[in-house]
């Protein structure tokens, strides 16, 4: 290898790029192992220089492993990714950047996204609760669905009061961190109304409001926006671009205006971590640092193995210059209690 060694962010877009040449199982493959170079721990060039296999990667068999192989000993020019895959960091890169950190990432408490398998996570509280704890947080937040988004079998308020008291159960029996707060990723319509009665939600410690319908409009979608920040029963505008890598391309709006109402309405804009996610990305936080907004960082992980990703988003953070002060996850417990039951 000469000169700067591809990245695994430079390979996802070349393995993007080779799917399209190809068809059928070929094409899966690489379409797979592209969306997994963003997910890769270590950078592909560090094992190579280590003399060890590509296909330690997942989604890396030997045909994939030849091209990469190949692309690392003899790069290729990288092109600029299209705006379906633009501005994605891998979580290698981002691990990288928060070990720079240490401070930064040691003044993180806790993971404000999680599901189990209550809506549509794969594991049930305990067993999430379980693989939490080995990284060292002081809190994790539950936030299974809301009933109106059905094909997560999302929850009443009936099965949220029921989780509500296995989460005090729980808290009970284990006695030790991380402790586990109630929350909710609440669906909202496109006029940004919940679904769910304002007395249930009254009893959580975080609510997240998120859209997941209508995601594909062209058209600006400020006042859609607008109206969700209005909505008093919401602390946490969740994944609020609802992007997906090289899947969709998510919303469009006035992000200035929309982070300055945030600010304005005391409610924090989420950087989901999962990693065709990452939204907000940089040029987004940007918009909320300058106007001074919250954020709240969450993994969105539906099984244990997702839990890991949690430092793409502290790097988003870091790299935008979000203060710890305006991370709802470098609040303590009691402080994001009391912000929780702030005016509105």
């Amino acid at each position: 290898m000469s000169g700067r060694p591809l990245a695994n962010r430079d390979l996802a877009e070349l393995l993007a790029v080779a799917a399209a040449a190809e068809k059928e199982q070929r094409q899966r493959a690489l379409r797979r192992a592209a969306r997994r170079a963003l997910m890769w721990p270590e950078e592909a060039w560090r094992l190579v220089a280590e003399g060890r296999s590509l296909t330690e990667l997942d989604g890396v068999g030997p045909w994939i492993a030849r091209h990469v192989l190949e692309w690392l000993r003899d790069p290729p020019p990288v092109p600029d990714p299209p705006a379906i895959r633009a501005g994605f960091r891998s979580f290698a890169e981002c691990r990288a950047i928060v070990g720079e950190h240490p401070d930064a990432k040691a003044r993180v408490r806790g993971d404000h996204q999680m599901h189990t398998s209550e809506t549509d996570g794969a594991a049930p509280l305990a067993d999430m609760v379980d693989a939490a704890a080995a990284y060292g947080y002081e809190r994790v937040v539950i936030t299974d669905h809301s009933k109106a988004l059905v094909i997560t079998n999302g929850m009443d308020e009936a099965r949220l009061a029921a989780q509500g008291r296995e989460i005090d159960a729980l808290n009970e029996a284990r006695g030790r961190a991380p402790l586990v707060l109630r929350g909710i990723e609440m669906n909202l319509t496109p006029d940004g109304r919940g679904d769910m009665d304002d007395g249930a939600l009254a009893e959580l410690d975080l609510v997240l409001g998120a859209f997941h319908g209508q995601l594909r409009k062209k058209e600006d979608q400020t006042e859609r926006y607008l109206g969700a920040l209005a909505n008093p029963t919401i602390d946490v505008l969740a994944h609020p671009r609802g992007r997906i890598w090289n899947f969709r391309l998510g919303l469009s709006a006035d992000w200035r205006r929309v982070a300055e109402r945030a600010a304005e309405r005391d409610v924090a804009l989420e950087i989901d971590a999962y990693p065709d996610r990452q939204d907000l990305d940089l040029g987004l936080l940007a918009h909320v640092a300058v106007a001074g907004g919250r954020v709240s960082i969450g993994t969105d992980a539906h099984n244990e193995e997702e839990l890991r990703y949690l430092d793409i988003g502290v790097a988003a953070a870091i790299d935008a210059g979000i203060p710890p002060e305006r991370i709802l996850n470098c609040m303590t417990t009691d402080e994001l209690r009391r912000w929780r039951r702030r005016p509105r």
